[in-house]
């Protein structure tokens, strides 16, 4: 964190004293801070880092409960491994709703990240939950589409596009799109036409932008097979788009997507935005695809990564 200077003050009682706004920041934290000014710093933290809303709100639950319970003006330096253990403890056991074990590993995971940062920032010269064991509570896994089943749904989508009757290149382009690049489904509704990026043939990409300058780090450039581009172009012959790629609402994606499961036979799952997002971070890890650019191509924060990549590894090894 950037150290802040304080504007001296005038040693005339007459004259007004002049703060420069660019030195009038809070002072940075340090080990006789209070648990309270540290949390209210680490929410800004997350804010200006681009945590998800979910992890924001999980986080800042946790830590008002650790706020309870061991008092908003406990000095940092003072807050040493016994008295988090005690905490779990109490959550366990002593407190009116005891936690779940998922809840306790989420937990857990806060007191690591914030004390962590702490750390890391130089507020507390040691860590006191580092030592913690984390609970690891094994949620289930996620479905996804086996090998033969993708075939099967490419296949499909490919007749759908050459139909004599009635070709449509929509599906073959929405299920190529999920594929290839695993975004999320807001994230395909919101793509405009010109974020697929043609100005090199041999090695097209789609951007990825969020407008929210939170999420900045979610703004990505995913490559996309050169293939691609001649169903890209028949999809905007037949459907004429103005401004969005897909001019429907998601939901209607959704169907697109599960007439096309079932026109597969593909009847053990329902295909959808998830399912094909899952499928394809999977398939990139077993094509040796580094954990820390497939991170990035997903858009997940570090925080994210954790439960996620171990779901990821998890599935390649089942296949």
């Amino acid at each position: 964190m950037d150290e802040s200077i304080r504007p001296a003050q005038s040693s005339s009682p007459s004259s007004p004293v002049e703060v420069d706004p660019a030195t009038s920041a809070a002072p940075p934290l340090r080990a006789h801070s209070t648990l309270g000014q540290a949390v209210q710093e680490f929410d800004d933290y997350m804010v200006a880092k681009g945590f998800s809303q979910n992890t924001i709100k999980a986080f800042r639950n946790d830590l008002k409960i650790l706020r309870t319970f061991m008092d908003d003006t406990a000095v940092l330096r003072e807050i040493q491994t016994e008295h988090l253990n005690d905490f779990l403890t109490w959550m366990q056991r002593e407190r009116e709703r005891p936690c779940s074990p998922k809840t306790l590993a989420r937990r857990i995971t806060t007191l690591k990240v914030f004390f962590g940062w702490l750390h890391e920032i130089g507020a507390i010269g040691t860590d006191p939950a580092a030592p913690i064991v984390q609970h690891s509570v094994r949620t289930p896994l996620p479905a996804i589409l086996h090998d033969d089943e993708v075939r099967r749904l490419l296949q499909t989508a490919q007749d759908l596009l050459w139909d004599r009757q009635k070709p449509d290149a929509r599906p073959y382009v929405l299920a190529s799109l999920l594929l290839q690049t695993g975004m999320k489904k807001g994230e395909c509704a919101n793509l405009l036409i010109e974020d697929i990026d043609r100005s090199r043939p041999s090695a097209p990409e789609v951007h990825i932008r969020y407008a929210d300058t939170r999420y900045a780090h979610k703004n990505r450039r995913l490559p996309l097979h050169p293939g691609f581009l001649p169903v890209l172009d028949q999809y905007l012959i037949q459907y004429r788009p103005r401004r969005f790629l897909f001019e429907c609402t998601p939901r209607n994606l959704e169907y697109v997507l599960d007439d096309l499961g079932k026109r597969a036979q593909i009847t053990r799952i329902q295909v959808g935005f998830e399912i094909l997002r899952w499928t394809c971070a999977v398939r990139d890890y077993r094509n040796g695809m580094p954990e820390e650019q497939l991170r990035h191509k997903l858009g997940l924060s570090k925080v994210s990564w954790r439960e996620t990549g171990d779901k990821i590894r998890r599935l390649a090894g089942r296949i």
